[in-house]
């Protein structure tokens, strides 16, 4: 997995490429948690280049959704590719998160 940052108008973008699975999805949520005070408003997470996303990936995507409603910064999910919008959509995450 790798992971690239910007932060434009007050959004703060992790774009990430590759796989969110057991081994990488810490690395994810350490970005994520460092990233939510740079967010002024919005914490956007790219995942349209991610090729496969396992339950820990959805943890981490679902503890950083958390973690940004306590501190009213939105998080949305951005282009989530195929393999990552059906597991959403199979655990009914889509209703939950973002989604654009």
């Amino acid at each position: 997995m790798e992971l690239s940052k910007s932060d434009k108008d007050g959004t703060y973008t992790i774009s990430v490429t590759g796989e969110i699975d057991l081994y990488s999805s810490p690395d994810l949520r350490s970005a994520i948690t460092k990233a939510i005070p740079a967010a002024a408003s919005a914490l956007r997470i790219d995942l349209s280049a991610v090729e496969y996303m396992d339950s820990s990936g959805v943890a981490t995507l679902v503890e950083g959704l958390r973690a940004c409603m306590e501190r009213s910064v939105a998080f949305v999910l951005h282009k989530p590719s195929q393999p990552v919008l059906k597991v959403l959509q199979l655990s009914r995450l889509d209703t939950v998160f973002t989604i654009k």
